[in-house]
């Protein structure tokens, strides 16, 4: 374990372009559940008679808004939720260490950006904006949690919809162009925190050509290629021992 950190180090000192490539696991130690682990969101027994995943539907969403809205309330937005180390440290060799850094994120909680990265591509989007399906005008997390279960907008009376990819729905082209083109230019790529189960987001990493390539994962990827460094540990309880090294 000792060896792979250094490497991650050394990795990371070198590396002209980095992008680092996490989901649900990046945020646990903040106290966000995540999905798909044996203790995750997916394998809680429903209050609502309908599993969690299906919930997160978009025909779900369509037909049983009152439920949607009570689960997603419930689940996804955690205003008590702070950035852990692992935001942190990337926001760190960002803006301390100078490094050339995109995170792309399946997350939708912005604590990236509350720990200060700049460069961040939300592929699902994020609970801090939320737009009007009938006049489009958009809506801050404050703004809808003052409202009633399901949001209306006051302006038309249109339903409001959180910002966020749900299953059943297509990403943004234009978040997807901006994902693929880091990884293509990228000479170091670091996944963390992901089953790397979720299509398309799965299949992004084949864009990374370069062969300097680490996982942070507390189980097993399966990955179809040559991984330079493995470490099953939580990000921030790693990127702590990272820093350690980084900074003497």
């Amino acid at each position: 374990m000792e060896e792979n950190i250094i490497k991650l180090t050394k990795a990371l000192k070198e590396a002209s372009k980095i992008v680092f490539f996490g989901g649900a696991g990046v945020s646990t130690e903040s106290g966000i559940k995540d999905f798909r682990s044996k203790d995750g969101l997916y394998n809680l027994k429903s209050k609502y008679g309908v599993n969690y995943e299906t919930i997160l539907s978009h025909s779900y969403y369509e037909y049983n808004k009152d439920i949607f809205f009570k689960f997603y309330r419930e689940f996804m937005i955690n205003n008590e939720a702070k950035p852990n180390f692992a935001h942190i440290f990337l926001a760190k060799l960002e803006n301390e260490y100078h490094k050339d850094i995109t995170i792309i994120t399946q997350n939708i909680d912005n604590l990236h950006q509350e720990a200060g990265s700049k460069n961040v591509i939300e592929l699902h989007g994020s609970i801090m904006r939320n737009y009007c399906e009938k006049c489009g005008r958009f809506y801050s997390l404050s703004d809808i949690l003052k409202m009633d279960n399901i949001p209306l907008c006051p302006i038309c009376g249109g339903y409001i919809k959180p910002d966020v990819v749900l299953y059943e729905e297509p990403l943004n082209n234009n978040i997807i162009t901006k994902a693929l083109i880091s990884l293509e230019e990228a000479d170091l790529l670091i996944i963390g925190g992901t089953s790397l189960n979720v299509y398309p987001a799965s299949s992004f990493i084949s864009y990374f050509f370069g062969d300097n390539i680490f996982v942070i994962n507390k189980e097993e990827l399966n990955i179809n290629r040559k991984i330079k460094g493995v470490i099953y540990l939580p990000i921030g309880e790693t990127f702590k021992m990272v820093d350690n090294v980084y900074s003497k």
